[in-house]
């Protein structure tokens, strides 16, 4: 994976051993986990003690070093913080011990083991603690005078990540107390934990190989937080320059209300989206590099937190049909429905600079021909979507540079009628979910268009039928194997039906099809039996050509 410096498979006491440190950046995000997490990590360790497993899988640790003994944690200081309270409450069972009279010179030396090994070394005069593991601005120094030292922990006076680290040790605490009666059994607990509990540790050199990092295993499914890794890039800007303490409140708060609306997995799309509304279009894994490059000054990182937030609400109401913000408007959520259901992104960002840029009747027509080249292109036509990014995102600068627009701006992304219709004619849509919302809305808007019967193309109330069934039986057997292959999920054999009507006829012939059809409120449906005396693979595509010809008038744009 380009930009790692370095990936392996290491046990907790692998990656704490040979005098190794770890800082949590200064402004990563505050220590967050809950009884939830707290418990499902606990009753992972139960099972790899009571099933005998060789080891647990921790996930992922992003971290990031210039000399391979001093590590930032770009990525994994949750479970990190949580490891070492677990560890801090073995060493308090253990003090409570010691207090006891239990076996105390043994278990002070287990103590100090334990300690220098997994927390790092505590000098006995002042009680000052050289860690292994350094906390965040908001987390350190609780952690540091209070935690490590195994102090009486304040009831009062803790901000909200304080309290969580204070709850989870306490949670530990009394589970470990209430598990283990000896030192022996105390050490043992630690000794398997940290050979037993694993990571895949992915070292970095730097914050743009992190943000690479993140980005390409975000695709794959990994929910890693490039967000963070921003967050900390532009509050160091700011840091950097002296800032008051209500500046850096201020940023926090920004930056809290943006994390608190979008959620931190949808962060990075929203400001690609956002950067691109603006900026000459850059690849996911160039983003950073380009903030990075724009923003080195504390006014700019402010100029550009304030309009991320202001962004935020709009994006959301974007991807959002039923948002407050389209109350009344039936047009603009119908369009943003279709966008949904074809699941594409790539209009967003020209959709954002028309929306803040223009007015409400420009913005319209934009979202009806970004819903209407959608469906051309994406759907129907399945062409590169980078290119269709390219164009969208011109035409935001170009409105953003005018305060106009123009419709043959979106021509090249307009796949002219013959090649849309030809297109149309050979689709077909085998069972997904999302195609499931492509062939009723395609149908219910053909019925909408062509017999003006203006039913709600999202309604649950028809269903999709197969004509020719997806497991035909008596009264087709004029269809081969390879025929039905052929023709099942083309679109020329698919009409809306009520769903009782549907689960009437089933698998049935035809000719018992036929009378369920006559029977429906669609004028769609009803035309087949009309039409179609019987049904066969020359009956579907003569369908489809119908369908593809009127498709091509009903989803059209108009250049001027």
């Amino acid at each position: 994976m380009k930009g790692i410096q370095d990936t392996s498979s290491e046990t907790f006491r692998q990656l704490l051993g040979n005098g190794l440190t770890y800082e949590i950046p200064k402004f990563q995000r505050d220590y967050s986990w809950d009884s939830e997490q707290w418990d499902d990590l606990w009753q992972d360790i139960q099972i790899l003690k009571s099933e005998k497993e060789p080891a647990h899988y921790m996930g992922y640790l992003v971290l990031q070093t210039e000399n391979n003994k001093n590590f930032k944690v770009i990525d994994g200081q949750q479970r990190m913080i949580t490891l070492s309270l677990l560890v801090l409450s073995v060493l308090k069972t253990l003090q409570g011990l010691v207090e006891d009279g239990v076996d105390p010179d043994k278990n002070k030396r287990r103590i100090e083991s334990l300690r220098n090994s997994y927390i790092g070394y505590l000098d006995p005069v002042s009680l000052v603690p050289r860690n292994k593991l350094r906390l965040n601005r908001n987390n350190d120094d609780f952690y540091r005078q209070r935690l490590v030292p195994l102090q009486q922990l304040p009831q009062r006076g803790l901000n909200a990540s304080e309290r969580l680290m204070k709850n989870c040790f306490n949670w530990f605490y009394e589970r470990v107390r209430n598990s283990y009666a000896t030192g022996e059994s105390l050490a043992g607990f630690v000794d398997f934990i940290v050979d037993k509990l694993f990571f895949t540790v992915i070292t970095v050199s730097d914050e743009l190989n992190a943000f690479r990092v993140f980005e390409t295993l975000n695709a794959r499914g990994v929910q890693l937080s490039s967000a963070d890794l921003l967050k900390n890039y532009l509050f160091s800007v700011v840091d950097s320059d002296h800032p008051h303490a209500t500046e850096m409140a201020e940023l926090e708060s920004l930056w809290g209300k943006i994390i608190g609306k979008l959620g931190s997995e949808k962060f990075p799309e929203f400001l690609r989206v956002y950067w691109n509304s603006r900026n000459k279009t850059v690849r996911k894994n160039d983003l950073f590099k380009a903030i990075r490059r724009s923003i080195s000054t504390k006014l700019e990182a402010f100029t550009l937190i304030r309009e991320l937030d202001l962004n935020t609400d709009i994006y959301m109401a974007l991807r959002n049909p039923n948002d407050e913000m389209w109350k009344g408007k039936k047009e603009v959520i119908s369009h943003l429905n279709e966008l949904k259901i074809f699941q594409v992104r790539q209009p967003f960002s020209l959709l954002l600079s028309a929306y803040e840029c223009l007015s409400e009747d420009r913005f319209f027509r934009i979202l009806k021909a970004c819903s209407v080249i959608s469906f051309r292109y994406n759907v129907i036509g399945g062409l590169n979507p980078n290119d269709q990014e390219k164009i969208y995102n011109e035409t935001a600068l170009k409105i953003r540079d005018s305060n106009q627009f123009e419709t043959h701006w979106l021509e090249d992304i307009y796949p002219p009628d013959n090649s849309f219709e030809t297109e149309f004619s050979n689709k077909s849509f085998k069972r997904t979910a999302r195609n499931h919302k492509i062939v009723k809305y395609i149908l219910a808007k053909i019925e909408r268009q062509l017999y003006h019967n203006d039913i709600d193309l999202f309604s649950d109330v028809y269903s999709i039928e197969h004509i020719l069934p997806e497991n035909p039986e008596m009264g087709w057997e004029d269809f081969e194997d390879d025929a039905v292959e052929r023709s099942v999920y083309r679109l020329g054999n698919l009409t809306l039906l009520e769903a009782n009507l549907n689960r009437d006829v089933a698998s049935s012939d035809y000719d018992t099809k036929r009378q369920a059809y006559c029977q429906s409120s669609l004028n769609i449906t009803q035309a087949i039996p009309d039409h179609y005396e019987v049904w066969t693979e020359d009956s579907i595509n003569q369908r489809q050509n119908r369908l593809a010809h009127e498709g091509r008038s009903i989803w059209r744009v108009h250049f001027n």
